[in-house]
């Protein structure tokens, strides 16, 4: 993997975008289901429910959904502004950028095609039969597995902690944070805010330009 001058990794919904896909994805089912989705998810990036378990609970409710929902959802998908922006400084400056999500490979693949992101990791969505089968396969992508991507891309690409940016807003993005020597809290629930190294509330990524790190002295 060739060598980066910095690296920043952002969690992907209501961040690099400002939608819940899973949210999007409940609204096949009715209003109630997304009513319900929308809550456990809030509890969840509050950091008041497990992820993984909560992760869980809200796929079940998406059984039997065609598959052409995730279709739907991304279509209905609304990248956050300024983001086109960042990720054309972060490459001006020699850097890559990764987007981890607790949401789905399904969605996050196209659209890091389009925007030049570099590295995406998520959950991808079990299908049978043409339907969801309220299940995902493969390794959860939780707060353990993002810091992981960090920490394995640092390594890979040769870049110092001081060099990495991180940017979350829910619990599940904590460890991640902790791992990079800039953090910062996009929108974020309180308890993120109160952890990150620097708190942005515009939903606008033009915002972090000024906090990218430089490239340290080794």
């Amino acid at each position: 993997m060739t060598r980066a001058s910095l690296l920043v990794v952002t969690d992907v919904d209501s961040t690099l975008i400002r939608d819940e896909v899973i949210e999007l994805l409940a609204r096949a089912v009715g209003p109630d289901a997304e009513r319900h989705v929308a809550a456990v998810t809030e509890r969840a990036m509050q950091g008041e429910l497990d992820f993984a378990a909560s992760l869980a609970e809200r796929l079940l409710i998406l059984e039997g959904l065609p598959a052409s929902v995730v279709d739907d959802a991304r279509a209905q998908v609304t990248v956050t502004d300024g983001v086109p922006e960042l990720i054309a400084e972060v490459h001006a400056r020699g850097g890559r950028i990764a987007a981890v999500s607790g949401g789905f490979h399904e969605v996050l693949d196209p659209l890091a095609a389009e925007l030049g992101i570099d590295h995406a990791r998520a959950n991808r969505l079990e299908v049978a039969g043409g339907r969801l089968t309220g299940r995902s396969t493969g390794p959860i992508i939780d707060g353990a597995a993002k810091r992981d991507t960090l920490e394995s891309l640092r390594a890979n690409l040769g870049v110092a902690r001081e060099a990495v940016m991180a940017v979350g807003d829910g619990a599940n993005d904590l460890l991640m944070m902790g791992a990079a020597g800039v953090s910062v809290a996009f929108c974020a629930k309180p308890a993120v805010r109160e952890r990150a190294s620097h708190v942005v509330d515009v939903p606008d990524f033009r915002e972090l330009l000024a906090l990218l790190p430089g490239v340290p002295t080794r």
